[in-house]
């Protein structure tokens, strides 16, 4: 990996209004890891349409802000979810409520590409922030602006290149992968939900000391023994349970139909500048089996193979 030149393109600082953050079944918050390669796999598909033969190959997300659409009222234990009216039915009757989680978000794209020319650079920039502004959506929310966006080369292991790409994405955090957390929490004889759900419960004591007063503190389990760490669930891909045939009503009728499962495991938002390579910050496509998956390339590329199965077993 030292020594490789990464040829990149970075969209600063993308506001996006009403993003899906319902990321799975039971998780909200951050939009899943799917939906933003799955937004710029679709954006390289309309620029190829207008004969740019770029190819994206990897993605890195920065997180600047997130506001999520939730309430909380004085005397509340739990958050709601801030919900829109739906429009009438034919009828003139209210439509039925269903809950959908929405943010608004602050975000840069970090996107590695095949290298092209100087000439086909500039018509690259040029028409994909046209598209950008032609109402595309990402995550389910739209664009509402964004900074104009540039290409550069970053070469890993050369310090002054990388200060260069971390620069023009501070302040924010990027998002990582974390599931060597739950592979070693498993490999202690725990199941997934418990190896989850235990680096992200806070768990609330208190002490009282010889005057009777009362001192509470709160604390999570540690990533390691160095770092708290911001750890988050996300959602990274989906899981085929049944096999390729055509549904009634399926949105594309010239594509096989199949039913998924969300999987779920640990990430983690980290500062740009505890960062030591670009690759550390970029997401790839990733298929074995039944399983669809976003992952980053250090799983990808493990060389025992039962730690390769086990990366994607880990995930339920």
């Amino acid at each position: 990996m030292i020594g490789e030149v990464k040829k990149l393109l970075i969209i600063p600082h993308l506001h996006i209004h009403n993003a899906n953050a319902l990321s799975s079944p039971f998780t909200i918050g951050f939009p899943a890891m799917t939906a933003w390669l799955g937004a710029v796999h679709a954006l390289q598909r309309k620029l190829n349409v207008k004969n740019i033969p770029v190819k994206f190959n990897a993605v890195g997300v920065v997180s600047h802000d997130i506001d999520l659409q939730t309430y909380k009222g004085e005397n509340d234990f739990v958050h709601s979810i801030i919900g829109t009216a739906n429009p009438l039915d034919k009828t003139g009757a209210r439509s039925a409520f269903i809950e959908e989680a929405r943010c608004h978000l602050d975000v840069s794209l970090l996107i590695e590409f095949d290298d092209i020319s100087v000439d086909e650079r500039e018509q690259l920039l040029t028409e994909m922030t046209h598209l950008l502004h032609a109402k595309m959506k990402i995550a389910g929310g739209d664009i509402k602006g964004f900074q104009p966006p540039f290409c550069l080369n970053a070469t890993e292991g050369n310090d002054e290149e990388l200060q260069h790409v971390q620069r023009s994405l501070m302040p924010g955090f990027v998002l990582i992968e974390r599931r060597e957390l739950m592979m070693a929490a498993m490999g202690g004889g725990q199941d997934a939900l418990t190896a989850l759900t235990e680096y992200l419960t806070i768990h609330h004591s208190c002490e009282v000391d010889g005057n009777g007063n009362v001192t509470w503190k709160k604390h999570r389990k540690l990533a390691d023994e160095k770092s708290v760490g911001w750890i988050v669930p996300i959602a990274t891909g989906f899981y085929g349970i049944s096999a390729q045939a055509e549904a009634k009503n399926q949105r594309d009728p010239d594509t096989p139909h199949r039913f998924a499962e969300s999987l779920v495991t640990l990430g983690e938002f980290k500062m740009p500048h505890r960062i030591h390579f670009v690759e550390q910050m970029l997401w790839r496509y990733h298929t074995q089996d039944d399983y669809y998956l976003c992952q980053q390339k250090h799983f990808m590329e493990a060389e025992d193979p039962d730690l390769s199965e086990a990366t994607i077993e880990s995930e339920f």
